[in-house]
């Protein structure tokens, strides 16, 4: 398992990008009435045949070429499931996947979410060819979308230093107003 659930948002995230993804959307939503932590990733990218989609949850398969296994969904997968959650893969060749794992806030061993605002906003500056939507719903509700963010800049690169500290703290404080000590 991974210690944050933020390494597995972003071990996700980079399917989708190496999936061609120009559009990615991040959805948390806390829900402590019915102790729910849900995890949703969806994309544009490339999508998936049943039985790639089936097989991306098996920590034994792979389609790289270098020998390695990728083993981000399956251990999402077996960290839900372990938290008295549940976990689902959607995809469609050539429309995109969808992932959702849910975790059980109560649970003991549920890995704590980490550091969601630092780890979002690497995958955006890294990646200014793709529009990410970020939604997280908790005591309220904070949402970006780079595209949204892009047309304010005009011209000016998310990588701009002053630019960066805005979307830093602008990205810490939305998360921590609705977020509780998870």
């Amino acid at each position: 398992m991974m210690e944050e659930l933020a390494l597995n948002i972003m071990d996700i995230i980079q399917n989708s990008l190496a999936a061609g993804a120009s559009r990615v959307e991040v959805e948390i939503e806390e829900d402590h009435p019915r102790d729910l932590l849900v995890i949703r990733v969806r994309d544009n990218g490339r999508g998936m045949a049943p039985h790639e989609a089936r097989s991306a949850q098996d920590p034994f398969y792979t389609t790289k070429r270098d020998g390695k296994v990728g083993l981000g969904i399956p251990l999402f997968k077996e960290a839900a499931e372990h938290c008295g959650g549940f976990f689902s893969m959607l995809s469609e060749p050539g429309k995109g996947t969808t992932i959702e794992a849910g975790f059980r806030l109560s649970h003991i061993d549920r890995p704590p979410l980490g550091e969601v605002a630092d780890t979002l906003l690497v995958l955006m500056v890294a990646n200014p060819r793709v529009d990410f939507q970020v939604r997280y719903r908790g005591d309220g509700e904070f949402r970006i979308d780079t595209r949204e963010v892009k047309e304010m800049l005009g011209d000016m690169p998310l990588t701009t230093p002053e630019v960066l500290r805005f979307l830093k703290e602008y990205v810490e404080k939305g998360l921590n107003e609705v977020r509780r000590a998870i």
